[in-house]
């Protein structure tokens, strides 16, 4: 078995399933688990990803008016690699390579194509369903099932120690407004809903088993969360802490309740919460930790999420 991954969160799931030394291309963000980078990316973007997240929109935009898309595939260097097997993903052409990209790559392949499949992610049991999927695509059912079990204890667990006080009564749930993209913002759709009510938080942005959407300031307004989590796709924590403190000193930001009590958080939106793989279950304990701090020792502060403004 030779496999391509064209999504970060898919290498993330073969590796879990065992398969890492089966992978012979990746994608140009797969970055994990350590050593992935070391193969050969068949993809790349057409685009700058450096600058402010409003540059990055533009261009974004301005390239999906185009015939070309966001992304290209390395034809030539796909075919030499030789899988025999390619995931690829049909959720977000923004996210990652497009599914009829990929099948127009594989069109003119010729004899013996490999074989293709398709990762569609919507909310978190269409995950837990692409992971069995991949496992039988893969032929490692059984461990496919493993990982899916732990990934529900591991949520469920949070769960459990999130909603109920020590008094054996229901916690309160604070307000919360995740966001996945900071200029314009974005409510975080998705699976990402789901994981703040498992970490006891009610989400008031953004829709459970529904793309991501642009946010306005009277949706933001009316939202007044409690608390605001800046998790924006493709950046890192200090990327993402570090246009965080320019967005906020904006007007209209001071007038939300979370920014005037200090109740904002920047994350890791690249490793977590915008990979829709096993370090779901880590994301979730990430949000746990931010909700109630008095609960649940800060064990990913500092490397995974942070006090919007402070410094690591």
């Amino acid at each position: 078995m030779r496999i391509a991954s064209l999504l970060p969160s898919a290498t993330e799931i073969v590796c879990a399933l065992g398969l890492g030394d089966a992978l012979v291309a990746r994608s140009h963000e797969c970055d994990f688990p350590a050593g992935v980078d070391r193969l050969p990316a068949v993809t790349r973007a057409r685009i700058d990803v450096a600058g402010s997240s409003r540059e990055i929109h533009d261009r974004v935009t301005e390239v999906s008016l185009s015939a070309d898309g966001v992304y290209a595939i390395d034809r030539r260097r796909l075919r030499e690699l030789a899988p025999t097997h390619v995931i690829t993903q049909a959720q977000c052409d923004v996210c990652a390579v497009s599914l009829d990209d990929v099948e127009n790559a594989l069109r003119d392949w010729g004899s013996d194509p490999p074989r293709l499949m398709a990762l569609h992610p919507s909310g978190l049991e269409s995950v837990f369903e692409d992971i069995r999927t991949a496992g039988d695509f893969l032929a490692a059912r059984g461990k496919a099932d493993a990982v899916e079990a732990s990934m529900r204890e591991r949520m469920e667990s949070v769960c459990r120690m999130a909603t109920i006080s020590t008094s054996g009564t229901p916690t309160p749930r604070p307000r919360v407004a995740a966001i996945e993209w900071l200029d314009p913002p974005m409510a975080a759709g998705n699976w990402i809903p789901e994981l703040i009510e498992l970490a006891g938080g009610d989400p008031v942005v953004g829709f459970r088993g529904r793309h991501s959407a642009w946010l306005s300031p009277e949706d933001l307004a009316a939202a007044d969360p409690d608390i605001l989590i800046a998790m924006p796709c493709g950046f890192d924590l200090g990327r993402t802490s570090a246009e965080l403190v320019g967005v906020l000193a904006r007007p209209f930001w001071g007038s939300l309740r979370a920014v005037r009590s200090g109740r904002i958080a920047a994350c890791d939106g690249n490793a977590f919460f915008n990979r829709p793989g096993p370090r779901l279950s880590e994301s979730v304990e990430i949000l746990a930790e931010i909700l109630d701090p008095g609960r649940f020792p800060p064990l990913h502060r500092g490397t995974a999420w942070e006090t919007a403004g402070v410094p690591r």
